[in-house]
């Protein structure tokens, strides 16, 4: 890995997937860094106040900057205010998660949430993460919008999940992609179960503002034992109801002005 901003950036990314820390040492070697330049990079984020090292072991570790970087962006985007409570009325609905993804041109980034979930397995994601296109309900109908080039153009960029490292059910070939964004184009939802992980259900709609196109998407995700293909389809008329709601405050938030645009 060349470059000191790569290198800046893959050192912050790879630090906000371990809370306790880690060692200089497997920040080098996992990221292929040489451990002169790491030490060098994470000392002046640690001067900037990124970065701080723990009195224990030694190890680094991110601090609330970036943290209240990102949740000041999404304060003064509005898209807090504005969404949350419809999502609190899904959620509650469907006592599962719901969560709200942001399209910011060639992918969607999950912004917000709301648990349904009182007791009993529950399913637990990471924010501020993108969406994986190729094995995510979200991905799938966000795709359907959109003409099947650019929707495997996007997916190109990104990568397909491979089963390995997501759901057994994964699409991992062109073809199997396609006839999952086709059936979601058709329904005007997508559902997903054992694609992104083995025993997570989920069902998502595209929240598309006339003119702009689609802006985000909205989901359902839980445990399959429970969040049952039935049950999805029983929920469809709310989430699609609940998405219409946030495409109709959308426009107060600068959050939503990211629609993807064919170059």
């Amino acid at each position: 890995m060349s470059g000191v901003m790569e290198r800046t950036l893959a050192i912050l990314e790879r630090l906000a997937r371990d809370v306790r820390g880690v060692p200089l040492a497997t920040l080098a070697d996992e990221l292929d860094i040489p451990r002169s330049a790491t030490h060098r990079l994470l000392t002046e984020l640690a001067e900037h106040g990124y970065v701080r090292q723990s009195r224990e072991r030694g190890d680094y570790m991110l601090t609330t900057k970036l943290i209240s970087l990102g949740l000041n962006y999404l304060k003064h985007s509005g898209v807090v205010d504005l969404c949350q409570p419809i999502m609190d009325r899904l959620a509650e609905t469907a006592g599962e998660l719901v969560r709200l993804g942001v399209v910011d041109v060639d992918h969607i980034t999950w912004v917000a949430l709301s648990q349904g979930a009182r007791s009993g397995l529950r399913y637990d994601p990471d924010q501020g993460i993108d969406a994986k296109l190729s094995c995510t309900s979200s991905g799938h109908v966000w795709l359907s919008t959109m003409s099947e080039d650019d929707a495997l153009t996007l997916v190109s960029r990104q990568g397909f999940g491979k089963t390995s490292d997501y759901g057994p059910a994964a699409p991992t070939t062109p073809t199997a992609l396609l006839k999952a964004i086709r059936t979601a184009r058709k329904q005007g939802y997508a559902i997903t179960v054992d694609t992104y992980a083995a025993g997570l259900a989920a069902i998502s709609t595209a929240i598309s503002v006339p003119g702009r196109g689609a802006v985000g998407v909205l989901a359902i995700s839980g445990p399959s034992v429970r969040l049952t293909e039935e049950r999805m389809r029983a929920l469809a008329p709310d989430l699609l109801a609940a998405a219409s709601d946030i495409a109709n405050v959308s426009g107060a938030s600068p959050l939503f002005d990211r629609a993807y645009a064919p170059a």
